[in-house]
């Protein structure tokens, strides 16, 4: 299939025909996707509509191997998990595929990276390997070519000191940081911030307590002296982000779509405004699984906006970037 279909979409119309397209060369190639479909007499030639297509479970990026029959795994991704728990895994057979993906999306939100300043707080990513995230940041980091811009592991007064060189400068500023190493700073450290964007990717990663989405955005807004928190919306099974510019409404770029799902039902959706399970549709998957059902809670909004909630009661706490409700 010709990647370039993937990000020119330029309709719904366009998104639901590759969608199926998509669907029935997985059914075809991932065994594993294969297999569950076929438990659930899904027959694709029948499927005609992306609420007909089966979501895989994101439980099975960690008890089996999702991959398309025939590509090889150019580079492996696996989530933090918990001491002693199954960590997700998610074979990427093309590089370019993640690339293309999260520069186009970003730039869509957030315009070109080479006219900004970076700077990563992630201390908890950049501890382990096979982060995806830590893939990306990297990436947006050489893009920015910036001599300021780069990680902050644990060097929490450097990473003030250039924030306020920077504001000084009236320099455009993006900090993505984990909310357990951003709330670190703000204890040490007060801000006035005017030009920095300040993004969350969320999770405590058993370093702080955890705490809803709006208790945590308050806490930042008033340590970054900022009026609104951003936040990232991916996880490792996933090559596409959907970013929030504030209160923890998503957007996705053409080629993702958010549905929810009853969680009483996996097979029937919600309407607008009632809060279920978050079943992700992430055409840059190509060759392991676009359509996957997470443990997300969350509500569709109308307008290509999702509310995220948090997850599941019954979901374990792993690393992924939501916070627990």
């Amino acid at each position: 299939m010709n990647y370039d279909e993937i990000f020119s979409i330029s309709s719904p119309q366009e998104f639901e025909k590759l969608s199926l397209e998509i669907f029935r060369y997985q059914y075809e190639h991932i065994p594993v996707y294969r297999k569950f479909c076929d438990l659930l007499k899904t027959n694709p030639r029948e499927v005609s509509r992306l609420e007909a297509i089966p979501f895989l479970p994101i439980e099975f990026f960690k008890t089996h191997t999702v991959i398309a029959s025939g590509k090889k795994a150019e580079i492996t991704f696996s989530s933090s998990g918990t001491t002693g728990s199954l960590t997700s895994k998610h074979h990427v057979s093309d590089l370019t595929l993640y690339e293309r993906s999260f520069e186009l999306a970003f730039k869509q939100f957030y315009g070109d990276p080479a006219k900004m300043v970076i700077l990563a707080l992630l201390p908890s990513y950049l501890e382990r390997d096979g982060s995806s995230l830590i893939y990306m940041a990297q990436h947006l980091i050489e893009k920015s070519r910036q001599p300021e811009s780069g990680f902050y592991l644990n060097d929490l007064k450097k990473l003030k000191e250039t924030l306020e060189n920077l504001e000084k400068q009236a320099r455009k500023v993006l900090l993505i940081g984990v909310s357990f190493a951003l709330l670190d700073l703000i204890e040490l450290h007060s801000f006035n911030l005017k030009n920095t964007i300040v993004m969350e990717t969320g999770g405590m990663k058993g370093r702080r307590r955890e705490m809803i989405r709006e208790e945590l955005h308050q806490i930042l807004k008033k340590g970054f002296g900022v009026e609104k928190i951003h936040s990232e919306y991916g996880m490792t099974e996933l090559l596409s982000q959907a970013y929030s510019m504030g209160d923890g409404v998503f957007q996705t770029p053409p080629w993702m779509k958010l549905l929810i799902r009853d969680p009483e039902d996996a097979l029937t959706y919600l309407p607008e405004g009632k809060t279920g399970g978050i079943n992700v549709i992430d055409l840059a998957n190509i060759n392991s699984c676009a359509f996957i059902a997470t443990q997300d809670l969350g509500k569709n909004l109308g307008n290509n906006k999702t509310e995220v909630l948090g997850r599941f009661d019954n979901s374990d706490i792993r690393g992924c970037n939501l916070l627990v409700i």
